[in-house]
């Protein structure tokens, strides 16, 4: 070894040269012989050479593994992050479906209350490839509890405000929490013993119950007892509990990149992820093909052009170029697309569809209507026998269900099993390898799609749809992670889970926007009929506002059993995933 080479690296250890590719290795692999022999020459000009793949996983002392640490501290440390990485996904279950009870403390907002959601997705998938970045940069532990100290700030800011933009400001603080799960996944792969990676990566997305479980009863109480405010008190008491349980239980890891943040390549990333997300979650009310829309679209294109550009050129990109296109990242980047379109599409048709009411409670409604005068006209209460309702589709679907029932009938069926599906196909990935999980997650995927399409909607039919949903659910979030973290080296594991996760923010949106394309060309009219007066007096079919026929719905569930059957399709021919996952060491 010449010293010549370690000389500008003097401070770092061989483990963290082998593992950034600076040092080239002479391998000879006998069947039982060593992975790889001492170095024996050089190059000349290492700046100037090309970039060699990684070498190593760094060891358990490069990274500050817990590998002599007892169970018990081992599983606190999965609990707190774990319960640290739900923030996000808690505030969205409980604050999401409180639109329409926020609505009223900010007047003349109206429809504008639903950037309420729409800004919480966009600067979560614009900051996520950044967070993840200053993970790799700066320290995964410290990268959460920045999340978190955003997350506190802004949940206080909203807590308190009765002026709508400071509200905004509020929701967008919040929404750099939405990368906490992505960091989390580097920081399990460091910190954990291997045996723990897999298995513990399924659990971080699914999370323990907080979200999927308590958020909607949690949430239904608080909105009954005490008022909207009160849903971001619980969530500041949260977080104000969970950010020194983070400082004091869990260990930071010491694995870092050593090179400049690319500045100027972060602004391209998170500002074309935001402004094709601003166009995906407003196309439907603004209009998919007017020029100002499609505007947000090809600026938002154009700059992530431009990052890839950059990216080839500056000496220190974010994320190397030639690893994020290599095979196997694009092979997972696509089935994480597939897949991440079906959540969007059921994550917003089935709790609209369980919500729709039943035809006998609309009918009810519109009769009121009626006899209120509210239609122009009031029906004379003798009249109420003879009067009919005719609608341009089937509600069968519908049950009337309130906020509450949908957690009863669907969310905790599909968040529970998930739940329990994300821990078991860790440990299957550990067992067999990812791809195995990926192949259940895409195959449930489009079975409970199919099953929501074609069959009957009771409640105990939603249970049992959400229930293998809720497998496909946990095993996605398992596979893909998992077969990330083996596919790139543990000095890239921030940014490449924040590309992860910027996939899966634009395809959930991409499913989103294509359902509610086709919502908007299946709105639920309705024909009055009233016996012994002519249907010109009544008039034709008219508009129920905010909800939608069966054919929407199915069409956009149709879409989702494509993308599941596409996904299907691309786990079974994927080479990568096969052997059994090693929680990064064969990276």
């Amino acid at each position: 070894m010449s010293m010549e080479l370690i000389e500008p690296d003097r401070g770092r250890d061989r483990s963290s040269l082998l593992s950034d590719g600076l040092l080239d290795t002479a391998r000879k692999e006998p069947p039982s012989g060593p992975r790889s022999r001492p170095v024996t020459s050089a190059p000349d000009n290492v700046d100037s050479a090309p970039r060699p793949e990684p070498g190593p996983e760094p060891d358990a002392e490069a990274t500050n593994r817990l590998d002599g640490a007892s169970r018990l501290r081992v599983f606190a440390v999965i609990l707190v992050v774990v319960l640290f990485a739900e923030i996000a996904a808690l505030q969205y279950t409980m604050v999401a479906s409180a639109a329409r009870q926020i609505a009223p403390s900010f007047p003349g907002v109206g429809a504008n209350i639903s950037w309420m959601v729409i800004i919480f997705g966009l600067v979560g998938g614009a900051t996520t490839p950044l967070m993840g970045k200053l993970s790799d940069l700066w320290g995964k532990r410290r990268t959460m509890l920045l999340t978190g100290f955003s997350f506190a700030l802004g949940t206080l800011v909203c807590a308190l405000t009765h002026t709508w933009w400071v509200f905004l400001v509020g929701r967008a603080l919040e929404a750099v929490a939405i990368s906490a799960p992505t960091v989390a996944y580097g920081l399990f792969r460091d910190i954990l013993p291997r045996r723990y990676i897999p298995a513990s990566i399924g659990v971080i997305a699914t999370g323990l119950g907080m979200s999927a479980l308590a958020a909607p009863l949690i949430g239904g109480w608080l909105m009954d007892a005490h008022g909207w405010r009160w849903l971001f008190w619980f969530l500041l008491i949260f977080v104000g509990v969970m950010v020194p349980l983070m400082w004091l239980v869990v260990p930071e890891s010491t694995l870092r990149t050593r090179q400049r943040l690319d500045i100027g390549g972060a602004l391209l990333l998170g500002g074309g992820v935001g402004l094709v997300l601003v166009y995906l979650s407003n196309g439907t009310n603004w209009g998919w093909g007017r020029l100002d829309s499609l505007g947000y679209l090809l600026g938002g294109l154009a700059m992530l052009g431009a990052f890839l550009l950059v990216e080839r050129v500056v000496p220190e990109p974010i994320m190397d170029p030639r690893l994020l296109f290599s095979p196997r990242v694009l092979v997972i980047l696509g089935a994480a697309t597939l897949g991440s379109m079906v959540i969007g599409i059921q994550g917003y048709s089935i709790p609209y569809m369980l919500q729709t009411p039943t035809e006998q409670q609309l009918h009810g409604s519109i009769l009121q209507v009626a006899l209120s005068g509210g239609a122009g006209q009031t029906l004379p209460p003798a009249m109420a026998p003879l009067f009919h309702t005719l609608f341009n589709s089937t509600l069968a679907f519908g049950l009337g269900a309130s906020l509450l029932a949908y957690g009863y009938y669907s969310a905790v069926w599909s968040g529970g099993v998930g739940m329990l599906s994300g821990a078991a196909s860790g440990e299957l990935a550990r067992k067999t390898g990812p791809r195995l999980p990926l192949v259940i997650a895409m195959a449930m995927f489009t079975l409970s799609t199919v099953l929501y399409a074609y069959f009957p909607h009771s409640k105990w039919q939603y249970g049992l749809f959400a229930a293998v949903f809720g497998i496909g659910f946990g095993a996605f979030y398992a596979a893909c992670p998992n077969l990330m973290i083996e596919a790139v080296p543990a000095r890239q594991q921030g940014i490449s889970a924040g590309m992860l996760g910027v996939v899966n923010s634009l395809a959930t949106s991409v499913g989103t926007g294509a359902l509610t394309a086709f919502l908007a060309g299946h709105a639920l009219q309705v024909k009055v009929q009233i016996t012994g007066i002519p249907e010109s007096t009544t008039g034709g079919f008219h508009p129920v506002p905010s909800l939608y026929g069966f054919g929407g719905y199915q069409d956009g569930l149709l879409l989702a059993a494509v993308c599941g059957a596409l996904g299907l399709l691309v786990a079974l021919l994927m080479r990568h995933g096969r052997s059994p996952a090693t929680g990064g060491a064969g990276s």
